[in-house]
């Protein structure tokens, strides 16, 4: 099931949404500056 999903860049900060499938793996890259270090933020319950 594919959703909607927050992702922050570990190198500019930048946070945007993107979607998200669980269990599968793929690069992703900051819209601001195009870097590959970009991680999943987890919901907080």
């Amino acid at each position: 099931m594919i959703e909607e999903a927050d992702f922050k860049c570990l190198r500019c900060g930048h946070e945007f949404k993107a979607p998200y499938e669980k269990g599968k793996i793929e690069e992703r890259f900051c819209p601001k500056c195009r870097s590959n270090s970009v991680r999943h933020i987890k919901k907080k319950l």
